[in-house]
């Protein structure tokens, strides 16, 4: 999601993007730079949600760290993470501070990273939506487009096709293209060209799931 070592120039090392500057800034700092410090304690947060912290759900942010940070920093990140797991962690405090620096598609990033983590064992327990929805609700992230970033990390079906586009089944066809074309400009890889190369992987992913359910959705209602 979040490239530390590239930015849209090039080389590692070389260019860091908007958001990681401004994480340097005090306001936001909790031991570590601000943004990764932040995005730490949310993780934490997710991660003991239902009681208990389990072996997929380590991995899938383990591979993030190593994907986004490199193995150096990876190491020192998970060291961090090992002591605020077992700490109280300050969701609303955090997510306010997060919310007054990164902009809305940062934050459905950083949202769908969380889902991911919940995710990650194959069950989605009451206890992390529940908390999800609240740091979304932290983030000003509308109830639509979670619905979206929840469906985006479920099986092909029917029904979830429908909660990617964020309406009912019921919705009509012109509601269903609306739908579509409002998803499509919030979530095109093209918006976050200048935050790195993971980043913008990341949006193609989530591009590619929203163009499926739209084409699923064609197919079963025979739209042109």
């Amino acid at each position: 999601l979040w490239d530390s070592s590239r930015g849209s120039g090039g080389g590692a090392g070389q260019s860091q993007s908007n958001w990681q500057e401004r994480a340097r800034d005090s306001r936001y700092n909790y031991g570590l730079d601000g943004f990764n410090s932040a995005l730490l304690v949310l993780t934490a947060a997710v991660m003991k949600a239902d009681g208990q912290v389990v072996k997929s759900e380590l991995d899938y942010v383990k591979r993030f760290l190593l994907q986004n940070f490199g193995e150096a920093q990876a190491k020192q990140n998970l060291l961090v993470l090992r002591e605020l797991l077992k700490k109280p962690v300050p969701v609303r405090q955090v997510s306010i501070q997060i919310n007054s620096f990164m902009d809305h598609a940062q934050r459905l990033q950083l949202m769908h990273f969380l889902v991911g983590i919940a995710r990650a064992d194959g069950h989605l327990h009451r206890s992390e939506e529940d908390l999800i929805r609240k740091i979304g609700g932290y983030l000003n992230i509308n109830p639509r487009d979670m619905a979206t970033l929840f469906g985006m990390h479920q099986g092909p079906s029917v029904e979830n096709y429908y909660q990617i586009l964020g309406v009912s089944k019921s919705a009509s066809d012109d509601d269903i293209k609306k739908a579509y074309r409002k998803l499509a400009v919030k979530y095109h890889p093209d918006k976050v060209n200048s935050l790195g190369e993971s980043y913008r992987k990341s949006a193609e992913e989530k591009f590619k799931k929203i163009s499926e359910a739209y084409e699923a959705i064609k197919k079963e209602r025979n739209l042109k």
